[in-house]
């Protein structure tokens, strides 16, 4: 796979704690594996949102109930997990 040069425009406090964690030489490797992840997240909601319209297209409206219970589970994947502290 290709590479491309670009300019990002990033959160300095986020840049330092990256710089910090990976050193300099892993810089662009780190926000290339964000990136990655990030679209597999991306791509993972829109398939269930395409799965979510073919069921309702087979089999009528979702409850409003479990639309929500499903927009509760979503929004955990989204939260950033803890990281467990040495010791």
């Amino acid at each position: 796979m290709g590479k491309e040069k670009v300019t990002l425009t990033l959160d300095a406090e986020n840049l330092a704690a990256l710089r910090t964690l990976v050193g300099p030489r892993s810089l662009s490797a780190a926000v290339d594996a964000a990136v990655a992840e990030r679209l597999a997240r991306l791509e993972h909601l829109a398939a269930v949102d395409d799965w979510l319209a073919e069921l309702e297209h087979d089999h009528g409206p979702i409850p409003a109930e479990t639309l929500e219970w499903a927009a509760k589970l979503v929004d955990a994947w989204q939260k950033p997990k803890r990281r467990r502290q040495a010791g």
